[in-house]
């Protein structure tokens, strides 16, 4: 009698990048995303994110019924219309982006995340429309806000100038935000490029990466060939950047919620008269 032979099933392993290791996904899922043989720090979705940062059912997302359109009718391999719906049925997500109001440890803050699996986290009309109306909230309400970016994307090209020009309207929010006298804690994950890099993810009072984050505007392969010179070790990596002073700090994820709580905790204190 012929038996089936019986399969490991699919999506129960993953390959490291960091050390190329074969690990088993509900170890780094368990580790906060972390490889347990070298801390490579895995991409992890904005809700399991908002799960490892704010205190629990406290996320109270703001601007959910805002959707994305295809004001240009753009195409590249498919039509941008069916980019975005294959894209919110695979994420669970009408946009790259998710605002609003929650607490960190009792802390209430207002919180912005992207999320690099729509999309590659890319910041187009929508993304541009919720980042703004939540810094808007923010100085309202007079509430820190931290801001996570995972934008490999950068601006997004299927929306031409109508996705650039949200680099300018985030900006401007986020001014008059420090002009009120707000914090705005900036935390850049892996990736954080392109117009997302250029404008909101680089204006923080500080900026925070993970280890080994990748930082920049054009890419290290786009940059090499431009100049024709060979980059430096680690190039657009956090700890480069740190070295330059473009980073405030590195911070592993499993000490991230404790560091942004007591960053809150140490200006509000200095801001008291």
């Amino acid at each position: 009698m012929n038996r089936r032979k019986r399969g490991v099933p699919e999506g129960l392993w993953l390959r490291c990048d960091g050390c190329a290791a074969t690990v088993f996904r509900k170890q780094v899922e368990q580790g906060l995303g972390l490889c347990p043989e070298c801390g490579y720090h895995f991409s992890v979705p904005s809700k399991v994110r908002i799960q490892q940062l704010l205190d629990t059912d406290s996320f109270e997302e703001w601007f959910a019924d805002l959707s994305p359109c295809d004001p240009l009718g753009f195409a590249d391999k498919k039509p941008y219309k069916e980019r975005l719906v294959a894209e919110q049925q695979k994420t669970g997500l009408r946009e790259a982006c998710l605002v609003g109001r929650a607490y960190m440890r009792g802390r209430p803050l207002v919180f912005c995340i992207t999320d690099s699996s729509f999309i590659m986290g890319s910041m187009g009309s929508v993304v541009g429309e919720k980042l703004t109306r939540a810094i808007e909230q923010a100085t309202v309400l007079r509430l820190p806000l931290v801001i996570v970016s995972g934008s490999g994307g950068g601006a997004r090209m299927h929306e031409g100038i109508l996705s650039l020009m949200q680099m300018g309207k985030v900006s401007a929010a986020l001014a008059r935000y420090h002009d009120a006298g707000g914090l705005f804690v900036s935390v850049l994950t892996d990736p954080t490029m392109g117009g997302v890099a250029a404008s909101f993810a680089s204006l923080g009072d500080l900026i925070i990466a993970e280890p080994k984050a990748l930082i920049g505007f054009a890419g290290p392969r786009v940059v090499r060939e431009t100049i024709k010179q060979s980059l430096p070790e680690g190039f657009q990596r956090s700890e480069f950047l740190l070295s330059h002073g473009f980073v405030d700090r590195i911070v592993p994820r499993p000490e991230l919620r404790g560091e942004l709580s007591r960053i809150i905790d140490y200006c509000e204190m200095s801001a008291e008269p």
